[in-house]
């Protein structure tokens, strides 16, 4: 669980700005968009699978670039 200590003196602006930072570094954000709907197991799969291709395609083209560097 997320929880950050109030220095004294901090304001409370400051304060929730680093709580929220802290949320996004913990990828709750994400986590409650993933979870909002049920996503069937198939659904899963598929999106999983997709991920994998695009995350492939992106390290073939940044060995290519890198390539050409050379």
């Amino acid at each position: 669980m997320i929880g950050i200590v109030v220095k004294d003196g901090e304001s409370v602006d400051s304060a929730l700005k680093r709580f929220k930072r802290e949320c996004v570094n913990a990828g709750i954000q994400s986590e409650i968009k993933r979870r909002e709907f049920f996503e069937k197991p198939s659904q899963r799969k598929k999106r999983k699978r997709e991920a994998a291709i695009r995350k492939r395609e992106k390290k073939r083209l940044m060995m290519l670039r890198k390539e050409r560097q050379l």
